[in-house]
């Protein structure tokens, strides 16, 4: 018999959408043959995805769940080929299952998630029944990440934006979990989703990034004031490093319901604090919106259309 590698293990999942020890498994049936494996797992109904393996899947939902407590908090993507799809109710709703999975999970890691027994039908691994969703619904699907947050010290709110294209996960540090302070995380989460923050605070900020923006800066406004001399340059520096801190971090962006469009989303939290009569911190945030950062597919729907008639 062959030797199965990780490699052609690896290559078949690629290829298939199937599991890691279905592939491997089909492998040693077939005794290496890839295409056989492929003709092996396809015939088991592991193998949906074997045929649009290389379709660009960049559609899709984002979906969020809380538990009653409002202690735990996940955040699942799913992704399709075409938003048609994720208007699909049996899609969403098995994207509301994923969710429901990754609230429930300890895995850290995507693989391990995707490895776990299936909520829904313990005899399936979440990867079987992702294969089984795309068997019923034509297309390529892809759970593409997870993310739980379990607050020890604090709440979990959450707010989903444009019907599943954005959703955002937020943490606050308090003692308490009334209507008030609830409505204060899902106000934070709504400002996240709208303004995208790339970090909760400016203690985040890596020092590494600050250095390297006041380089850029520098060279900026030496070509704009090339005789003005170092301490005005270093002040126009400083001035547009505020400015940029103030957009990329969280607690400093203008908060979005402000009625007087200065107040600070770090002020608003005070001001809610204060009113409720208990300590309110913004702890963290996760903010997933679909299809980010992947290359989407160029829709020709003339073309399509030629392709199904034949032409």
């Amino acid at each position: 018999m062959a030797a199965i590698t990780a490699a052609m293990v690896k290559e078949l999942r690629e290829l298939t959408g199937a599991g890691m020890m279905d592939c491997k498994k089909a492998l040693n049936e077939t005794n290496g043959d890839k295409d056989k494996a492929v003709e092996f797992l396809r015939e088991k109904g592991l193998a949906a995805m074997a045929k649009k393996a290389n379709r660009i899947a960049a559609e899709g939902l984002v979906a969020t769940v809380l538990s009653d407590d409002h202690k735990t908090g996940a955040i699942v993507e799913v992704n399709s080929e075409t938003d048609f799809v994720a208007k699909n109710a049996d899609f969403q709703a098995y994207v509301a299952k994923v969710a429901e999975q990754a609230l429930a999970t300890e895995s850290e890691t995507l693989e391990a998630f995707m490895a776990e027994p299936w909520i829904e039908d313990a005899s399936l691994t979440v990867e079987q029944a992702l294969s089984q969703k795309i068997a019923v619904i034509g297309e390529k699907l892809s759970i593409r990440r997870f993310q739980k947050i379990v607050s020890t010290d604090g709440v979990v709110t959450t707010y989903i934006h444009g019907g599943g294209k954005i959703g955002v996960l937020v943490e606050l540090t308090t003692d308490s979990a009334d209507a008030a302070i609830l409505e204060c995380g899902k106000n934070v989460a709504m400002q996240t989703a709208a303004l995208k923050p790339l970090y909760t605070s400016e203690s985040e900020v890596d020092a590494s990034y600050i250095e390297h923006e006041k380089e850029v800066l520098m060279a900026q406004a030496k070509n704009e004031k090339p005789d003005a001399n170092e301490k005005i340059l270093t002040g126009m520096v400083m001035g547009r490093i505020k400015k940029e801190m103030k957009e990329v971090c969280l607690l400093d962006q203008v908060y979005v319901k402000a009625e007087d469009g200065k107040q600070s989303v770090a002020k608003y939290v005070e001001e809610v604090a204060k009113a409720a009569g208990t300590k309110v911190a913004v702890k963290g945030f996760v903010r997933f919106e679909t299809g980010e950062g992947m290359e989407k597919k160029e829709e020709n729907f003339a073309e399509e259309v030629a392709k199904q008639m034949g032409q």
